[in-house]
């Protein structure tokens, strides 16, 4: 019985001595990203048509990944990383086709007598209208519009940032845009 259990020992012993340490999230994200970069590439490149594009949409996708507060392992990580690239591709294709509109629009709507410098605001000036805009908001409205324009964050994280309510962080934003919106309508009238 004795030389049992000692061959037990052993046999837990070699066991436990060959699995692996848990790893940690960004060990998870680099081994994903290093095994699985130009797969992910390939298949955001078959959806965008330049390759630059499709080289940030990936590195984003694993910027986003590291920043994230979810729960990632080994298991999970396929999953999230092509929800996320499936995303970044989606917004993409949003954005192109909000300027393509703009686009269309200033042909369509505009000859070239009728579109001279002075008609037409420069990005500066618009941002210089936007921060007025901003500006007449309350500090509480302005910081939570601030960390959500500039930085990019969500209602959810800024309620953690700021350690607010989150449904108070959501109608702060909602009433700054509302404002800004109405603000930025009447000066570019």
């Amino acid at each position: 019985m004795e030389k049992k259990c000692y061959i037990c020992r052993q046999f837990h012993t070699a066991i436990y001595s060959n699995m692996e340490k848990p790893k940690t999230k960004s060990g998870i994200i680099a081994e994903y990203y290093s095994e699985h970069y130009n797969e992910l590439k390939a298949f955001v490149s078959k959806r965008i048509l330049y390759a630059s594009v499709a080289e940030d949409i990936v590195q984003d996708v694993f910027l986003r990944l590291l920043s994230s507060d979810k729960m990632i392992t080994p298991i999970t990580m396929p999953s999230l990383v092509y929800t996320v690239t499936r995303n970044l591709i989606y917004d993409y294709w949003r954005h192109r086709h909000s300027v393509e509109e703009y686009e269309h629009f200033l042909v369509h709507n505009g000859t070239s007598d009728d579109l001279d410098v002075q008609s037409v605001y420069s990005a500066v000036e618009i941002n210089e209208i936007l921060e007025r805009g901003i500006a007449r908001l309350s500090n509480k409205q302005q910081v939570v519009y601030r960390m959500n324009i500039h930085e990019g964050l969500q209602v959810s994280e800024i309620s953690e940032r700021l350690n607010l309510n989150y449904k108070n962080v959501e109608n702060r934003l909602g009433a700054a845009r509302k404002e800004v919106r109405h603000y930025m309508e009447r000066m570019l009238a």
